[in-house]
Order: structure tokens, then C-alpha cells, then sequence
């Protein structure tokens, strides 16, 4: 049975959670619990942002609860502040080196980026 796509009142319908398209958020919460493709490498690469230096580790096969908990265990692992958004975690100072050996100890294939 089909869901309802059109309904006379509202216009279109989600055929999912069957509210009109201008009160969904089922695309939403679908790109919000996806997993991000890549090609399997972790990589990590230094910055300069208005004069200091910043790592970002890009690449993650997680989604975004899992990624800023696993942030949070990086910049603890690194002693520096941070933040993660955008599919990227952002780590304060040049960590590279110990980003890596945390990254491949935790199973990820890992690549240094960059300068």
C-alpha cells in the first residue's frame, strides 16, 4: 500500500512520516545518522589559521555523535583544545605525530596531508 505523497490541504507529503514537505525532517535526520564515504584513509594534515597552527584529521567513517565523541578522546590523547564540525576534527597546536600513532593504534589506515 502506497503512503500518501498529495494531499489537497497541504500540498506535498513525506510519504515516510506522512507531514507536509514544508514540517519534514526526515532528510534531516537521514544525512545526520549517515555514515560518510571516502575512500578508507584517514588522513591528517597542519594549518595555519590567522597565525597558528591547527591539525585536522579528516575522514572519519562516523557519524556525528561518534565523531564528537572521538574527538573529544583525541584532544584528550593531545593535551589541547579542539573542536569537531563539519565531518572534520580540529585539534589546537601541531599534533600530527601523535594523532597518527592514536589513529593507527585504533585501526584506522592513516595518511599525513599537507604541510
Amino acid at each position: 500500500m502506497a503512503g500518501l505523497v498529495y494531499d489537497s490541504a497541504h500540498g506535498r507529503m513525506c510519504p515516510r512520516c506522512r507531514k507536509p514537505d514544508s514540517k519534514c525532517r526526515c532528510a534531516e535526520d537521514l544525512k545526520k545518522n549517515a555514515i560518510p564515504q571516502g575512500d578508507g584513509v584517514v588522513r591528517v594534515r597542519r594549518e595555519v589559521r590567522n597565525g597558528k597552527t591547527l591539525t585536522v584529521v579528516l575522514g572519519l567513517p562516523m557519524r556525528d555523535a561518534e565523531l564528537q565523541e572521538f574527538g573529544r578522546k583525541l584532544k584528550q590523547a593531545c593535551g589541547s583544545g579542539g573542536t569537531t564540525k563539519d565531518g572534520q576534527i580540529e585539534i589546537q597546536g601541531d599534533h600530527r605525530d601523535k594523532l597518527v600513532a592514536t589513529l593507527r593504534a585504533a585501526g584506522h589506515e592513516v595518511k599525513l596531508a599537507g604541510g
